[in-house]
């Protein structure tokens, strides 16, 4: 986002902007917005009551001095502070226990984006740069959505003052100073009060006018503040904690290496950064040049009630009611003001958050149904299928021509590069082919609803994850569960014993984010609750990819001799780079360069002195001895 984008809004698309993020709020947490409403209404107007009951009081002192009336405003006032300071007390109790979440509330509207979002976007860095450009915003200042809330607050609230404290003003104006004031007659004169109002209302705009002026250069510079806090960042949190850098880190000083970058980058929040000198230059000035408006407005505003209470225009109770009134209703056109500017401020960033919320689905999703086969009698055939990712002009995949026998071990293998990964990819139609078609059982996959295609793969990819709830809960990845079925599951990926020693069974939880009692796995593990969480799942086709990379040579050889026993009788696709592993699948794919070079059975390739397989058996050979 530019510099001077800002400028270039016009005021009916900030409103747009603006309007569209609170609605978007509103529709999906209605009473978010209604609690902080009520609380907001309710804070504003009490001190009006404490207002004109204590001028009533003053009045009375200064006055006529009876007891049973100062007796009477007392015990008024006292149960209207009780009342009002209960009433204040259930009303923020509902509105926290509403917002306690209001951060992970917001984040919600992008988690969801990403759920539903294709593939192809959430593997585009494109779309993470974007993504994190928001949650720069938000963490250096709350900008976008989080604003949007912090706008609302003090728009009602600036709203409500202006209308309370009008309501005990009113009489200030409309009181006439006496015929025997003498000179201070002129005090009466409309154009006296059309000149006392103008220049309250200048003040009053003048202000928050400053001080939004001194705002807007953060917003301006919202580029480098983000790109400052990424080398900021960098050095002094993620440098400095992580514990798998540490070590490399103290090793190489890597700390010094990052000084120049940092100096250079972060350094636009140093003491000589771009912001620093902004602060003691213009943006003091603003600031210190609002404070000292403000406290103009105060200055006139006491004069003019001073000179009429003076002149005998009212009694001296009502002093107390006029500049308090008037004081609060100059702070709430003061915040009105604010919110006007912070509406043009946040626009640009709300445009960024609606850029990334607004990213189109383009693959079809289709509507027939998978038929649910007892007999997984499903048969998968690629025709002509190549694929190339957006903005790349080379082809991943190039003309691939292949069935799938059901029922049957198929190993996928290849350099890195050569295409695998792309191949399952657009298997599980996490991706479209770019030209030729993927058939199930003699249909094209994008005809069938995306979810219930999906259904029909278990899927271990390299990259799996196993979150910190219990262990059955991350098998049948699902809060409920079948205990007997998750527990062979876990038998059968060869974590029985690991099982039996966990003190709460399938209860245990993993790692100790959430429990103190919970466990730590290795890596090996964890790979075996990943192939029992496949199972559970209980699809037709399971794909492994490197499903023993993090596996010592013992627990490998377990795995590979109870793999037909582990798949049953689904159609297992398995990916590696250990060609020794490949031994026991029924059928081989070789890839190189995107195209399938080879097919056949182990004793088929390596016979093939002439074959990539050869090749990369022998170079591999001296391993496997």
């Amino acid at each position: 986002m530019k510099g001077n984008d800002k400028n270039k809004f016009l005021w009916k698309e900030v409103c747009s902007l603006n309007g569209r993020g609170f609605r978007m709020i509103y529709k999906k947490y209605p009473q978010m917005l209604l609690s902080r409403f009520m609380c907001i209404v309710w804070d504003v107007l009490t001190p009006y009551v404490s207002i004109y009951l204590s001028a009533r009081i003053i009045g009375e002192l200064a006055g006529a001095r009876d007891v049973g009336r100062l007796r009477e405003l007392v015990l008024i006032t006292l149960g209207m502070e009780a009342f009002l300071a209960f009433g204040k007390a259930l009303l923020n109790k509902w509105k926290n226990y509403v917002n306690s979440a209001s951060y992970l509330m917001m984040e919600q509207f992008y988690v969801e984006k990403m759920l539903e979002m294709d593939f192809i976007d959430i593997d585009d860095s494109k779309t993470h740069d974007l993504y994190y450009k928001i949650q720069q915003f938000r963490s250096g200042g709350d900008w976008g959505l989080p604003r949007v809330l912090q706008i609302f607050e003090e728009f009602v609230s600036a709203l409500f003052t202006i209308l309370g404290g009008s309501m005990l003003t009113v009489s200030l104006f409309t009181s006439r100073v006496p015929g025997s004031a003498g000179a201070y007659m002129v005090l009466n004169h409309p154009l006296f009060l059309v000149a006392v109002l103008a220049v309250m209302f200048a003040t009053i705009y003048l202000a928050p006018a400053l001080s939004t002026k001194a705002d807007q250069f953060w917003a301006k510079n919202s580029d480098k503040r983000m790109e400052g806090n990424r080398f900021f960042c960098f050095k002094l949190d993620f440098m400095s904690y992580k514990t798998d850098l540490a070590a490399d880190v103290r090793i190489y000083r890597q700390d010094r290496f990052m000084e120049k970058y940092n100096n250079d980058k972060g350094g636009a929040f140093f003491s000589k950064g771009l912001f620093a000198r902004y602060a003691a230059g213009l943006g003091g000035f603003y600031h210190a040049a609002s404070a000292a408006v403000s406290v103009t407005f105060t200055g006139a505003a006491y004069a003019f009630v001073c000179l009429k209470a003076w002149a005998g225009a009212f009694a001296i109770g009502e002093v107390t009611q006029y500049i308090a009134s008037i004081t609060k209703i100059s702070g709430g056109v003061s915040a009105l003001v604010r919110v006007v500017g912070d509406l043009c401020n946040n626009a640009p960033f709300l445009k960024e958050n609606f850029r990334f919320l607004d990213i189109p689905n383009t693959m079809y999703q289709g509507s027939l149904t998978v038929e649910k086969r007892k007999d997984c009698d499903y048969e998968v055939e690629f025709k002509n299928v190549s694929f190339r990712y957006p903005g790349s002009g080379v082809w991943a995949l190039k003309n691939i021509n292949m069935k799938f026998s059901i029922g049957k071990r198929l190993a996928v293998v290849g350099m890195n590069g050569s295409g695998k990964t792309t191949f399952i990819k657009l298997l599980c139609r996490l991706y479209d082919p770019t030209e030729g078609e993927i058939l199930l059982n003699g249909i094209n996959i994008r005809k069938y609803n995306y979810l219930d295609y999906m259904s029909i793969f278990s899927v271990v990819f390299q990259d799996f994850r196993l979150f910190a709830f219990p262990l059955g809960q991350n098998v049948a990845a699902g809060v409920n569960y079948n205990g007997k079925r998750a527990k062979n599951c876990l038998i059968k990926a060869g974590f029985g014993e690991r099982l039996s020693a966990m003190p709460e069974g399938l209860e245990t939880y993993l790692y100790q984010d959430f429990s103190d009692s919970g466990v730590n796995i290795s890596g090996g593990e964890a790979q075996k609750i990943a192939i029992a969480r496949a199972l559970y799942k209980n699809s037709p086709f399971i794909i492994l990819d490197e499903p023993t990379a993090a596996l010592d040579p013992v627990a490998e050889a377990e795995i590979y001799s109870k793999f037909s026993e582990i798949v049953e009788d689904k159609t297992a696709i398995y990916i590696s780079h250990r060609l020794s592993s490949c031994r026991f699948c029924d059928d081989i794919v070789v890839f190189d360069a995107g195209e399938i070079v080879q097919q056949g059975s182990h004793e088929k390739l390596v016979a093939d002195r002439d074959g990539k397989y050869y090749e990369l058996w022998h170079a591999q050979a001296q391993y496997y001895a």
